[in-house]
């Protein structure tokens, strides 16, 4: 989730917000194409809402998370699997990385690939937390766990460290390939912003300031730059809204676009300007180029493909997937060789959203 929050499957319900038309030279794609940058598609998990699976640094293992029933699961948990088992193997079962209680988002293997970095509620309750009305006003809405903070396990599951305690939502953590810092989005400031921190969590810095939503954020492959989605509501109705919506403990995630910045914060630019909801963005392996996930393309809110862009925002955005409805939480292998990401096709006309692994072709 990069989940919204990295909570992938709400946005199944997204309604649809009015379409905006590509800014800067960028052309968006609507016409369904063939997957011609993606080969020998494999499914890895099969059943239940399955998302945001990240690779381990060898490029053979993914974590992420999953609410599947079969595996008497009611809310999010966090998994790790061998891709080359879990390949077509309706019978595999990953190993368990979270404890079961609360409600997990957005793993990532740590760069000594033994242990994973994950957000968890459960201090704050065994039980999943109550999210309440989530189509108050007419709006979806994402709810925003104040219980949140950050832990660090190992692959038996055993929690090494904690790295987050402040009151208030801490989440969203990813790793840079440096192996220095860690990013996160956190509203301790009272907005919810991109922080970023060293492994063992000293030296947390905020590095976003802008009022909207800043998360979902992912390094570029040299360490030097930032990629994420954010909110910017402008008007003073939409100000308002947004506020409030946040005292609440919520964000509705209709209107986001994608932006990047320095891993300081400077030098921030925003890179889409397609309208509707654009996010979980991440880098090629040239750097040159970020990949997302859109429905800016849709006539209705519930159509998320993977689109393809210039870093620099310039040029076509390139339309990557065309099958099924819902493709979104594209990452790159370490070598770039393959591609793993979510998707709702082959799932049997129910509403599972399972993960995938290809190769991928430039």
């Amino acid at each position: 989730m990069r989940y919204f929050i990295c909570f992938f499957f709400t946005l199944m319900v997204m309604a649809a917000t009015a379409f905006s038309q590509g800014h800067h030279g960028a052309a968006p794609v609507t016409a369904p194409v063939p997957e011609t940058h993606l080969k020998n598609i494999k499914q890895l998990t099969f059943g239940g809402d399955n998302a945001e699976a990240y690779w381990s640094p060898d490029g053979e293992f993914l974590t992420f998370q999953s609410n599947n029933p079969a595996w008497g699961l009611s809310c999010d948990q966090i998994f790790s699997m061998n891709v080359k088992d879990a390949s077509g193997n309706k019978d595999y079962k990953p190993t368990t990385i979270s404890t079961l209680k609360g409600r997990t988002t957005c793993s990532y293997f740590m760069p000594d690939g033994k242990h994973i970095l994950y957000a968890s509620t459960h201090e704050g309750g065994e039980s999943c937390p109550q999210t309440g009305d989530l189509r108050a006003g007419g709006k979806y809405l994402w709810p925003v766990f104040e219980t949140y903070d950050i832990y660090v396990a190992d692959l038996q599951g055993n929690i090494t460290a904690q790295l987050t305690n402040t009151p208030g939502y801490d989440a969203e953590a990813v790793l840079s390939p440096k192996g220095d810092k860690i990013l996160f989005t956190s509203d301790r400031t009272g907005d919810l912003e991109l922080w970023t921190m060293n492994l063992d969590g000293s030296d947390q810095k905020q590095i976003t300031f802008d009022l909207g939503y800043d998360g979902g954020g992912f390094f570029s492959p040299d360490g030097t730059k930032i990629v994420f989605r954010a909110s910017r509501p402008k008007t003073k109705e939409e100000i308002k809204e947004y506020k409030d919506y946040l005292a609440q403990h919520l964000v509705a995630p209709t209107a986001m676009e994608i932006f990047t910045c320095n891993v300081d914060g400077s030098d921030l630019k925003q890179v889409t300007h397609l309208g509707k909801a654009n996010w979980a963005p991440y880098y090629h392996p040239s750097g040159k180029k970020i990949i997302f996930s859109s429905n800016h393309h849709s006539d209705r809110g519930y159509d998320f493909q993977l689109y393809m862009i210039n870093a620099d925002g310039t040029g076509i955005v390139e339309q990557i997937t065309s099958q099924s409805i819902f493709n979104s939480f594209p990452m790159f292998s370490p070598d770039g060789k393959k591609i793993a990401f979510g998707s709702n096709r082959d799932n049997g006309g129910n509403h599972d959203t399972n993960i995938f692994v290809a190769d991928w072709v430039d």
